[in-house]
Parts: structure tokens; C-alpha cells; sequence
């Protein structure tokens, strides 16, 4: 969405402009919210004399929406004052503010027809009205809906209870039971996201692996998935952000019903999960979508590294205007790597020197941006962004959407595991193609970047890795954890097994399954936080199966298959302690979610066939051949195999062989644990012991069987964290304490630092332990007092170019907050615009819509220069150089133009003393001028040069071309406004 203003002009039209008398609106506009996932199938149509409507459908929900065009250049914005927003009332008159700014909310309580009906009858003042019209009699959300089932040879039902004490069921049933690739029909009981029938029917592909194993029930739901896949299996994509709305041809993924692009991290999870096993080609060409080069009008900058072309992996718009705010671009190493091992050899070689290359573009150019050596702490992490949790206000501190250079240069665990595939990946590619120079540069990074990740961000007190570390300044690790990283760890080997035993036993799970964070966030609706991402489930499933945790793994079956059955989809999140996919909060209409939620997510997807593929029935592929691990569970052998005693897969096609693989299972037993392979049967025949985990590729042909004969109980790891609460609370069982703020920070006569710490929301009627919460401070990083009441702090140590921070924690349960904000104590010496030391080709601006301070607008272009001289150090001692800046291209959520420039310190000689990229990430408008990712120099007394130059963003990426904003088809965009620089002394 594009903040920039919409100018009346370029919109409002005579009717004799355009044909089919369209109303004085030249561009169509939409209804675009989270009911529609903020797509353009609701425009509105005009009716005559200035008037325009639209009749949409929508379900229970507090939804956002907006007016848009297709590409969202332009918006009207419901509420009539630009950045206001407005909860929207049914029949009553909304005026609009014909310019970018937050969304409404209409809250549904129940599915039902709307008409948005838009008077753009005068130009100047636009009103909306939305009423709600008379309900169907028939359809969804009607009384009357017939019985899908009557009728039907066989039937099946899946009860569940839910966390109110009633009772959820799905039902599933066959005409024709006997055929050999079956069509089902499938009901719920349960009230589903969107405005769909409460039964649907999927069949089973010959295209595609089918399942028998005496419950119809799980037949049917991995028929469900291959049925998801292959609805997700398309031929064009389209994004409103990209060719103004227009298809793009692409034999690819989409991500999901209501996603119809191609993201770089969901695909990558996507196919890692499952996808590249069943359809490795159409993953190829997801994967090449993704890729792409540099734009041949814009200069490459001498620090750039990689080939001219600068072919690398794109990071999708996003935080603060993409890469290196967040550098999980790397992901696309996960796909890669699996869809190699399932392509045919004639195709693997043309895409393996690609992804090599690439890959490789991609490495050189992240550890130059967002390698940890240039905030000085030398942890050997790279910074960006937590992987997937990319909404800021979801899983971050509530004051980081006003300092994104702050999240920007935290450390994540998930990102950084990401980044030890990207290498370790990438080194086993450069040594099959003969380079073993360069596999051993990338073997060396990963192996001192899974020790950096051990010593940085295990935390052995909570027996898990840190979810993030805290930004520049301070870097300390916070007790904040999520699933997916702890996942990513175990299964790509960074935890030892200690460590990954550690993890499963403490990781909390509620009754529905595991929260994709811990704690909860309070005040925040449901999407990240407080919610299950089957997707991320998958990946727990993953680990527990590796290391043996039965406890965990059948959590994961429960979920998985829950979800799947009365959703009848693979939805995007639920709720995490009622498993819903809409908690409707009708008290917190703020907070009812997931905020948006999508059928047949394609991570979703994803899951569940590697669930059932690899982790049923234990089928993975490896360079070598494919590898037989199935991990069943006694209670998943005792429940949902309870009717067979075996049960096969079908039609798996692997590098163009058909193979069926069969399960013999032993008797149900009550004992906790899984049942080992005893034997494995290749067409009848006995393999080897030395073979019975892998056989070779070369062994297989078109038309085996293979049978795996599993045994007796085997003990299992069983430990397991439940913890519960009521969804609709912000219980502290589940929930950290709202993050404190450091209300000032000064220094008395003798020197020593005193802070005033502001509860920031804790407490009833009282802080510090009375309330329930205590406070935590940290210096530079490390913990200096703990277990402190709210109010003034004195530190007794004389550190006067500190930096500090404060933590909550519930004494109850123990979980606790975000970091404050930092505060330093040094000095700061700060220089504007206009100091006669700067100099640089653009003129100093004073006046301006955004502020009247001084600032050199829109600097940025490639040749722009920008210096300042004569920079006075009177101490030695070490330094962080930032530049305070606004950069409001685009919305802080959205874009490729995030600032991504190279800053210089030179001494008196001329000596480069300190060089690397700084991060200008987008600010809000109206914000006060932000200060920068910071340039780390030890410098001794003397007098210094700044100097800063290009370096690059992705609006400099080919892909990025026919983006609607900033950075995209009018040219790259990497510009913003500098006020001035600051030079702060730390310890």
C-alpha cells in the first residue's frame, strides 16, 4: 500500500474520458481488506450520478479494509482525517480522506452480505456507507443446509472437544468405497473462517501419492492436502503491487487462496516440508521466479560483491523496505537443496550451477551488510529480522515500529539458522562443481556461525536459544522464544542432542498444540502472537521425530490433523488454546484474530503431506537414495491406525518411478513410545541391514513395493511442557509483562548513572513485587540488578558511556518483556545539515511537509555526495557513527526502499579508519528524524572525515521493476532525507 497522497487530479475525471460513463473515478477502485486478503475481487461499480457499490460476503471478524485502486497507488482511506482510522458503524456516513493512512475495521459477529456503498458524487469530500444486508435463506451462514453425507456407502466422523467443554466433529464419507482412487465428501461442525459451505468434496489424483490405511478419515484428509496442492498449482501469479495487478505467466506456487504470488520463505518452507518431493519442477521454477539480477540502469557500487549481474536471491518487500532489515532470503536454500535431490540428473546440473551462482551473490553480499562485525560487537551473527515473524507489532517491542533500526540490527535465531543452510548448502554445491576454495570459505563461515549461535544465543537457564537478541547498543540476548528457530535448530544439527532434548522437554505446548512465540504479547491481536502456523508444527513434528520425543511428535500429529478436519483446509494459523481459526473477542474487538487467515495455505499444505509422507510413513529423500525412517507413535498406532494392520502409500513417484510403500504394524500397545524398524522388504526380498535406512537410487524401478515391518515399543523421550489459560485473558501463564520504559537517564555530581523506570502499563495499583512484576536492568548488554520495583535505579558503578535497558518478568510464572528502548549515558555529539562541516551536492532544505529542521531532501541517487569534515574526537575510545535521517517512501510495513548505504570514517591522512553499511529503514510520517543502523570506530584523538556513498537495495533487483511504489517502475529507489549525523561514545 502507498502512503504517498493521491492526487484528486490524476483520479477524478469527466465522464467523457473514459468509456462506459465509469462515474468521475478514472482508475477502479476496490473494497480491500483482511476478509478479502486484501485482494481486488470486490470492486466497486458504478450506478449512475457518482455513486459506486459493492456486495461482498464476509464472515465473522473485526476486518481492516481500505478503498484502492489495483496497485494501490492510489487509497481512500475511511475516517475522513489522514491518519486517524475509524471502527466503522453499519448505516451511518464515513467521510474519506483521500490519501494513505490506517485502516478501518468493520466488526461481523456473524457471516453476512455487506454493501459498501461509495458517493464520490462530490470529488472534494468521498463518503462511504456500509450496511449489512438481509441474511440468505439458503447458503452459508443459513439455517437450512442439507445433509452432503445421505446417501454415501461409508462414513467416518472425528470427534474433537474444544476448550469450552463442547464438542467439535468432522465427518467424511464415499459413494464409492471399492474405487481405486476415491472422491470424499467432508463436513465440520465447526464455524468456519471464511463464507464457504460447511462440507466440501476432493478426490484423490493419479497423479498423485493416495493412502489406505484403515481410517477413512486419514485417507481423506491427505487426499485433502494433494487436493490443496494442486489447487495451489498454477500458471500465473499475481500481486497488486506488481504489473499494476496483471497476471504474470509463471508455472509455479501461490501461496495460498488468498495470496496469489510467489513469496521467497513461503515457498522455501513450503517445498522443504513436502512440496519439492511431489512436484520438484513446478518448485524449480518458483525458486527461479525468486531469483534475479540487477537492473541494467543502475550503477553497481565498488563494495558490492558478486557477478556483474548480480544474480542472487530476492527478499520480498517488507519491514522497513526489505534486505538487510530482514535477510531470510536465505531460506530459499531449504527448497533448493531438496529439490535438487528429486530432479531428474538432466535437469539437476543447469539448476545446481544456477542456484551455485546465485547463492553465492547472495552470501557475499549479506556478510558484507548484515554480518554483525559492523556494530562492533564481533558475536559472529548476522542481523535481520526474525524469519516469518515479519509484523513487527506481533512478535517484536511495541516501541520498534518507530526504530526499525533497531530491529534491524537484532540477531534471530531462525534467520541465522537460515544462514547456516545458505552456507553449508552452498559449500556442498561449490565442491560438486570442483571449487574447493570457495566450499571451503563457506564450510569455515558455517561451522564458526553454528558456534556463534551456541555461544550467543542458548540460553541454558530456559534450556532453549533466544528467540532475538536485543538491537545496537546492547545486543543482549531476550527471554523471548519461538518455534520455528528452536525447530530449525534441531533438525539442521546446530542443537546437540542434549540441547535438542532440552528444547522439546521445555518449548510450551497448549491443549491445540505449540504457539509459534513465547510468551504472548499483550494488547495484540491474534496472528503471530497467540497462534499455532501449522507450517511451524510441521517443523517441531521434524525435530521430535529426529531425536525420538514421542510426547511432542504426537502433539503434532493431533494438531496437524485437527486443524486439517475442521477447518476442511490447510489453514494459514489458528488460535493457538482454542484451535480456532477466528477467536471473536467481542469485549476486544482490537484484538479478535488471526488477523488474516487463508485456506489451503501453501506451508500449510506443505506439512501436512511431509507429515504423512516422511514422518508416517518415513520416506526422505538424500543424495544417496531414499532414506526409510517412519516415526509411528504407539498412541498414533493405537488411535488412528487402530482399525488395520497395515497401511500403505500409493503411487509415490520419485524421480519418475512409481513406488507404493507399506507399513506392516504390530500390535496396539498402551506403553509410551514409537515402534522401531525391524525389518524392511524390498519387492518381497529382504534388504540388507547395511541398506534397510537408505536405498540407493539406483535400486529402484518403476512399480516397487516397499514393506517396513515395524516392531515392539520403543521407549521414547516423553517430557513435554503443557501450559493452558483462558483464550479470551491476558493470563501471565502464558503472557509477558508489557515492556518497561526508561522515563529519563541522567548523572549525579559524582558521576553515576541514574534511571527512572516507568512501569509501562505493569502492575494494578502499585510496582515493583506487590503487583506481580519486577525489573530487570541490563548495561551494555549484561544483567546489573535484578528483581527491582518500578521508579529510580542508581548504578553504584561509575560507567559513564553506558548504555541501558529494562526487562518485566512475572514473578508468578516468570515470563517476561521485550527490552525498553536503550538509553546511553555518553556523550553525543550531534551534527545538522547545515553545519558548515557538511557538504554535499544537494542543497539544504528548511521547509517541507515533514519538518521545518534543516536536511538535504531526498538524497540518494547513486552520484549524490555527501561529507563532513573536520570531525573533532578529543578522547580515544570506541564510537558508533549514525545518521539521523527520514525515509517515508513507502509504509513501514511495506516496500524495497529501505536506505542501504555505505558510510566512511577517514583520518587526517586520509586513512579509512572504519567503513560498512549503515540501514535507513522507512519512518513513519509525522515521526520526529530517526537515527540509523550504526558504523562501529575506535578512534583515537584527532580530527575525521564521514563520507557516504551508494551501496544497494532490492529496488535495484531486475524482479523488482513493475513494483507499484517507490523503487519499482518509476526506478530504484534508494533516497531519504539527512538532518544531520550523531557520534556517540560507548564502552
Amino acid at each position: 500500500m502507498n502512503p504517498s497522497h493521491w492526487l484528486l487530479p490524476a483520479l477524478l475525471v469527466s465522464s467523457a474520458a473514459v468509456a462506459a460513463d465509469p462515474g468521475p473515478v478514472r482508475d477502479a477502485l476496490f473494497v480491500r481488506g483482511g476478509f478479502n486478503g486484501w485482494g481486488t475481487e470486490n470492486a466497486l461499480r458504478h450506478k449512475g450520478k457518482g455513486i459506486y457499490e459493492a456486495e461482498i460476503l464476509v464472515s465473522p471478524g473485526n476486518h481492516g479494509f481500505k478503498v484502492g485502486s489495483r496497485d494501490w497507488k492510489h487509497e481512500w482511506v475511511p475516517g475522513g482525517v489522514p491518519g486517524a482510522g475509524t471502527a466503522v458503524k453499519p448505516d451511518t456516513a464515513i467521510p474519506l480522506a483521500t490519501s494513505a493512512g490506517p485502516e478501518a475495521t468493520l466488526l461481523v459477529r456473524t457471516t453476512g452480505t455487506y454493501r459498501f456503498t461509495l458517493d464520490a458524487s462530490k470529488p472534494s469530500a468521498p463518503v462511504l456507507r456500509v450496511a449489512r444486508l438481509p441474511d440468505r435463506k439458503s447458503g452459508p451462514g443459513s439455517a437450512f443446509t442439507p445433509d452432503p453425507h445421505a446417501g454415501h456407502a461409508r462414513a467416518a466422523t472425528l470427534t474433537y472437544a474444544t476448550h469450552d467443554g463442547k464438542v467439535e466433529t468432522a465427518r467424511f464419507s464415499l459413494k464409492e468405497p471399492e474405487a481405486q482412487l476415491r472422491s470424499y465428501t467432508h463436513s465440520t461442525t465447526m464455524a468456519l473462517r471464511d463464507p464457504v459451505p460447511q462440507h466440501a468434496s476432493y478426490a484423490e489424483s493419479p497423479d498423485l501419492p493416495y493412502t489406505r490405511s484403515g481410517n477413512m478419515a486419514f485417507d481423506a484428509l491427505f487426499a485433502l492436502a494433494g487436493s490443496e496442492m494442486r489447487q495451489d498449482a498454477v500458471s500465473q501469479i499475481r500481486d497488486g503491487n506488481y504489473k499494476g495487478g496483471a497476471a504474470i505467466p509463471c508455472d509455479c506456487f501461490e501461496t495460498g487462496e488468498k495470496w496469489h504470488y510467489v513469496w521467497t520463505r513461503d515457498l522455501s518452507y513450503a517445498a522443504d516440508l513436502g512440496l519439492a518431493l511431489l512436484d520438484p519442477g513446478r518448485v524449480r521454477n518458483s525458486l527461479d521466479f525468486k531469483l534475479s539480477g540487477y537492473r541494467k540502469e543502475v550503477p553497481k557500487a565498488a563494495q558490492v560483491a558478486g557477478t556483474p549481474d548480480g544474480l542472487q536471491v530476492v527478499q520480498d518487500t517488507g519491514s522497513g523496505g526489505s534486505w538487510p532489515v530482514s535477510t531470510d532470503r536465505v531460506t530459499w536454500a531449504f527448497a533448493a537443496e531438496e529439490t535438487l535431490r528429486h530432479l531428474p540428473p538432466a535437469e539437476r546440473a543447469p539448476f545446481a550451477k544456477r542456484a551455485l551462482t546465485a547463492l553465492t551473490n547472495t552470501i557475499e553480499n549479506d556478510r558484507i551488510a548484515a554480518f554483525d562485525a559492523k556494530d562492533g560487537l564481533k558475536d559472529g551473527l548476522y542481523s535481520g529480522e526474525q524469519s516469518f515473524l515479519d509484523w513487527r507489532d506481533q512478535s517484536y517491542a511495541a516501541w520498534i515500529p518507530d526504530d526499525l533500526a533497531s530491529m534491524a540490527s537484532a540477531k534471530a535465531v531462525s534467520t541465522n539458522v537460515a544462514h547456516y543452510k545458505a552456507l553449508t548448502f552452498t559449500a556442498r554445491l561449490a565442491r560438486e562443481a570442483g571449487d574447493t576454495a570457495r566450499a571451503a570459505r563457506y564450510g569455515a563461515w558455517a561451522l564458526d556461525l553454528k558456534k556463534a549461535i551456541n555461544a550467543r544465543l542458548w540460553m541454558k537457564e530456559a534450556g532453549m536459544y533466544s528467540s532475538l537478541t536485543a538491537g545496537h547498543l546492547v545486543g543482549a540476548p531476550m527471554h523471548r522464544f519461538d518455534w520455528l528457530g528452536q525447530a530449525l535448530a534441531i533438525v539442521t544439527g546446530i542443537a546437540d542432542s542434549a540441547q535438542a532434548r532440552s528444547i522439546l522437554a521445555r518449548y510450551p505446548h497448549g491443549p491445540m498444540g505449540a504457539p509459534v512465540i513465547w510468551p504472548q504479547q499483550p494488547g495484540v491481536p491474534v496472528y503471530h502472537n497467540r497462534a499455532m502456523w501449522p507450517f511451524v508444527t510441521g517443523y517441531g513434528l521434524k525435530a521430535a521425530a529426529l531425536i525420538g520425543n514421542v510426547a511432542v511428535a504426537d502433539a503434532a500429529y493431533d494438531s496437524l490433523m485437527r486443524g486439517a478436519a475442521l477447518n476442511m483446509s490447510n489453514m494459514e494459523n489458528l488460535e493457538w488454546l482454542s484451535g480456532q481459526p477466528l477467536l471473536l473477542d467481542e469485549k476486544n474487538p482490537s484484538l479478535i484474530g488471526p488477523v488474516i487467515n487463508s485456506r489451503r495455505q501453501l506451508w500449510s499444505v506443505g506439512a501436512y503431506l511431509g507429515m504423512v509422507i516422511e514422518n508416517v510413513f518415513g520416506v526422505s529423500a538424500t543424495d544417496e537414495g531414499i532414506a526409510l525412517r517412519p516415526f509411528v507413535t504407539t498412541k498414533l498406532r493405537r488411535e488412528t491406525f487402530a482399525g488395520s494392520g497395515q497401511a500403505t502409500l500409493h503411487n509415490l513417484r520419485l524421480r519418475g518411478q512409481r513406488l507404493s510403500v507399506r507399513l506392516l504394524l504390530p500390535p496396539a500397545s498402551t506403553v509410551q513410545g514409537h515402534h522401531g524398524v525391524e525389518r524392511v522388504l524390498l519387492n518381497g526380498a529382504p534388504v540388507q541391514s547395511t541398506m534397510r535406512s537408505t536405498i540407493p537410487w539406483a535400486q529402484l524401478k518403476d512399480g516397487d513395493v516397499i514393506e517396513i515391518g515395524l516392531g515392539a515399543p520403543v521407549p521414547g523421550e516423553t517430557a513435554i511442557r503443557r501450559v493452558n489459560a483462558d483464550p479470551y485473558s491476558e493470563s501471565p501463564v502464558v503472557f509477558g509483562p508489557r515492556e518497561p520504559v526508561v522515563k529519563r537517564i541522567e548523572r549525579d555530581a559524582a558521576g553515576r548513572v541514574r534511571l527512572q523506570i516507568d512501569a509501562g502499563g505493569n502492575g494494578a495499583g502499585g510496582n515493583g513485587a506487590a503487583s506481580g512484576v519486577v525489573y530487570h536492568v541490563y548495561r551494555d548488554g549484561q544483567p546489573v540488578a535484578l528483581n527491582l520495583p518500578a521508579g529510580a535505579w542508581v548504578d553504584r558503578d561509575i560507567k559513564p558511556n553506558a548504555c541501558y535497558t529494562v526487562e518485566a518478568q512475572f514473578t508468578a510464572s516468570g515470563n517476561r518483556s521485550h527490552h525498553s528502548a536503550p538509553h546511553c549515558a555518553g556523550p553525543a555529539h550531534e551534527i545538522a545539515a547545515n553545519d558548515a562541516r557538511v557538504s554535499s551536492n544537494l542543497k539544504v532544505t528548511t521547509g517541507g511537509a515533514q519538518s521545518g529542521t534543516p536536511h538535504l531532501a531526498g538524497w540518494g541517487r547513486p552520484s549524490d555526495r555527501f561529507e563532513v569534515r573536520d570531525v573533532r574526537i578529543a578522547a580515544a575510545g570506541d564510537y558508533r557513527l549514525q545518521v539521523r535521517y527520514r525515509n517515508t517512501a513507502n509504509a513501514i510495513n511495506l516496500g524495497v526502499s529501505g536506505g542501504v548505504k555505505w558510510l566512511m570514517v577517514l583520518d587526517a591522512s586520509g586513512r579509512t579508519v572504519a567503513q560498512g553499511v549503515v540501514q535507513l529503514p522507512h519512518t513513519k510520517p509525522g515521526n520526529a528524524p530517526a537515527l540509523s543502523t550504526p558504523l562501529a570506530a575506535h578512534l583515537q584523538g584527532g580530527a575525521y572525515r564521514i563520507r557516504m556513498s551508494d551501496f544497494y537495495n532490492m529496488s535495484y533487483l531486475e524482479a523488482n521493476a513493475t513494483f507499484s511504489a517507490a523503487g519499482g517502475a518509476s526506478g530504484p529507489s534508494n533516497r531519504f532525507d539527512i538532518h544531520g549525523v550523531r557520534l556517540l561514545r560507548v564502552n
